[in-house]
């Protein structure tokens, strides 16, 4: 006898060898539930059993321990499982935000004692048993008072910044005074600059001649470097560095004792220019000596500020007006070039808080459309602190006259890095205009514009500006620590303008490599001075 069973096992055979009984097949009934259905309801329960799973413990936390029942769960989970929350809740959530508008305009009781921290807070709520009005009030008074604290301590921020970025830092003050005092004791710090074979390329057209105006020697050490080392031509590379009678000796040792050949370095202090006399620049003179304006720039910038109507943003660009050096003279030296360098027909006048990064030889070649000055505007680009600059910007529009000759809309231009040709410059009434408009400001109490030497020059140079290529200067590094790496990179030009100045401490640490690459740490007078340290 033999007994064999089908692959899908749906029939059973029996077969022998007696000739009476030679096979029988039984046929089995199939399965009630097939195996593929089996397979589907095994999936299904396998991702389902996860979410049940997550919503029991959910709700066993939230308090359905308490349950006895698989009814009184039930009810808790069905309506999450559609989607719907409790009732309870939303009315709970509703009535908390009808005390919380309450609350917002009541006036909150003198004297009322606040907690310094959250840990207090809930602390006090167990020990008063502070109902939800309560709460809701001294929660209030919580936010508004850390809200006046935060705003307090940015303005104190913004104060201390202001000093740190107007003071003179150590290191810099020990460069001067050790480089002046080498000026009276070195004879080689005291040679001619240039040698005299080489006076004559003062004057030469040929050159290519910048104009740098600073009383701060390290500044000038690395404007000078960084340009020398940028340059493909550097021996046709002239520096005219005009200083302050206080700095002359310092700043004259420094590029004597540290060559920059085969550049060519003049050193010369606004006394040393016989031009600068009292009748030629009497503005300036009334600028500097005027004790309102000294009083503006040099004292207490909190007093009569309302501080509960401006915001930190404001605040810092009224404080950004009022740093010393927009009334010192080697800031309005540049509307005097055409005088100061007679002999000259274009010059590049460059700040002293700038780095030059590539060859600077093809400005030169620009041409200007018979303009004084190539400079880049400051109202075109994605930049809307630094390059989003409009007239309306620096003047007073509800002044009448600035009303009257000024359109709010037109497009402001930078400082830092200027194309001169002084020859056109020669045949203008720019520095006449400059100096009436600056009369007209101090009788008007400073009320047509706050912000040192750009705003006249504004006004001057109407209709004297030719724009040249933003990548030749790119501004903003002084201002704000997002500056894009990349642009900085790029830029031929890259200006701190700002408080935020590379030698200061306060100085972005990111963006102060750009700068400090140019510092000549191997010198023994920064060495010993501890700069940057």
């Amino acid at each position: 006898m033999q007994l064999h069973i089908s692959p899908s096992m749906r029939s059973l055979t029996i077969s022998s060898s007696n000739e009476f009984f030679d096979s029988m097949k039984i046929k089995v009934a199939p399965p009630l539930i097939s195996y593929r259905t089996l397979f589907h309801t095994i999936l299904i329960l396998a991702f389902l059993l996860p979410f049940v799973f997550i919503l029991t413990a959910l709700v066993t936390l939230e308090g359905v321990n308490k349950c006895s029942s698989i009814d009184c769960l039930g009810r808790r989970l069905g309506p999450r499982l559609l989607g719907r929350v409790d009732d309870s809740e939303q009315r709970l959530v509703r009535d908390f935000y009808k005390i919380l508008n309450e609350v917002s305009t009541q006036e909150i009781p003198d004297g009322l004692k606040l907690p310094n921290s959250f840990r207090q807070l809930v602390s006090d709520m167990k020990n008063y048993h502070y109902d939800a009005k309560t709460f809701s009030l001294v929660l209030r008074a919580m936010i508004e008072k850390f809200e006046r604290d935060m705003r307090e301590s940015k303005f104190a921020e913004l104060m201390n910044k202001h000093f740190a970025a107007s003071s003179i830092p150590k290191g810099i003050h020990c460069l001067s005074l050790r480089l002046t005092d080498e000026y009276s004791s070195n004879a080689h710090a005291r040679r001619q600059l240039p040698s005299p074979e080489r006076l004559p390329v003062l004057s030469d057209n040929s050159y290519h001649h910048f104009v740098l105006a600073t009383d701060n020697i390290l500044a000038a050490s690395v404007v000078v470097s960084s340009a020398v080392q940028s340059s493909s031509k550097p021996e046709k590379i002239v520096f005219h560095v005009i200083t302050d009678k206080k700095t002359y000796a310092g700043m004259h040792s420094w590029f004597a004792l540290n060559s920059v050949a085969p550049a060519i370095v003049e050193v010369k202090s606004v006394h040393q220019f016989d031009w600068l006399t009292r009748e030629n620049v009497p503005v300036l003179e009334a600028v500097e000596t005027h004790h309102g304006i000294r009083n503006y720039y040099h004292g207490n910038h909190i007093a009569g500020a309302n501080l509960s109507e401006t915001t930190p943003r404001k605040f810092a660009s009224k404080l950004q007006s009022r740093s010393p050096k927009y009334i010192s003279l080697l800031n309005h030296l540049r509307i005097y070039l055409p005088e100061l360098f007679p002999n000259l027909d274009k010059v590049v006048f460059l700040d002293d808080d700038i780095v030059i990064q590539r060859d600077l030889s093809p400005l030169w070649d620009i041409d200007l459309h018979g303009k004084v000055n190539g400079a880049v505007e400051t109202c075109r680009g994605e930049d809307e602190w630094v390059m989003s600059k409009r007239l309306r910007n620096y003047f007073n529009f509800s002044h009448p006259l600035i009303a009257k000759h000024l359109d709010p809309e037109e497009c402001a231009w930078a400082y830092g890095m200027n194309i001169f040709d002084l020859r056109t410059w020669r045949k203008t009434d720019i520095r006449e205009t400059y100096h009436s408009w600056l009369k007209a400001n101090l009788k008007s109490n400073l009320t047509m514009w706050k912000l040192g030497t750009l705003p006249p020059a504004l006004i001057a140079f109407k209709g004297h500006v030719q724009a040249i290529d933003s990548s030749w200067h790119m501004l903003g590094l002084g201002y704000q620590s997002n500056t894009n790496i990349e642009n900085v990179k790029k830029a031929a030009v890259i200006h701190y303008n700002g408080q935020s100045k590379p030698w200061l401490e306060i100085g972005f640490e990111h963006l102060r490599p750009f700068w400090t690459k140019y510092v000549n740490y191997s010198n023994d007078f920064i060495r010993n001075c501890h700069i940057l340290e």
